[in-house]
């Protein structure tokens, strides 16, 4: 009697596949911090004293903005609960890469730990002082100051983009381990008629 398994493809070997995701999420983790940071260093160094910068026919503004809360400045007077959220953030994934195994759920979580982590740099490291620190923000869409929409970072992008990949593998089945349950048909039963 052959054991069947949930998987849609034949799994790596476990040790080898673990590895692989592991250096993928650090990968692209590492990438995003690096990008947000220089980003940043751009922004502070480019746009301090100046007024917002028009690109690609005023779809997206360049406006350096320093933000001590969340998106549209949410919480605004309880910086320090950030960092404490982004590292509880950091040991859930610590915490999930032990049994790693999906390439797509890797990048995911690369995404959101680098999200996290470019955040937190500046919770720590920034003015006014450690874990009070302003994130800087500079990119806004659609006007210069965040009318239409919040004045985000690269950090804000990743970890919007992680997150949404995220439910997407979740929702389709996709499991970090790399196997995969299939989802149920939804249907009538047989025997009923549409009317």
């Amino acid at each position: 009697m052959t054991a069947t398994t949930p998987a849609d493809e034949t799994p790596a070997p476990p040790r080898r596949a673990r590895a692989a995701a592991i250096w993928a999420l650090l990968g692209v983790a590492v990438f995003i911090i690096l990008l947000d940071q220089l980003t940043k260093h751009f922004a502070t160094e480019e746009l301090t004293g100046r007024g917002p910068v028009r690109i690609l026919g005023g779809l997206v503004y360049l406006s350096l903005i320093r933000n001590s809360g969340a998106a549209f400045s949410m919480a605004s007077g309880h910086t320090w609960i950030f960092p404490l959220i982004a590292l509880a953030v950091i040991a859930w994934i610590t915490w999930m890469a032990f049994k790693l195994r999906s390439m797509p759920w890797a990048i995911a979580l690369g995404l959101v730990a680098g999200g996290a982590l470019g955040n937190l740099t500046d919770r720590l490291f920034r003015a006014p002082g450690p874990f009070q620190g302003h994130v800087v923000d500079m990119i806004s869409l659609f006007a210069p100051y965040g009318e239409k929409f919040a004045v985000f970072n690269i950090a804000d992008s990743a970890l919007s983009c992680g997150v949404v990949l995220a439910i997407i593998l979740e929702f389709s089945g996709r499991q970090r381990d790399g196997t995969r349950i299939p989802l149920r048909k939804s249907g009538k039963s047989k025997g009923s008629g549409d009317k």
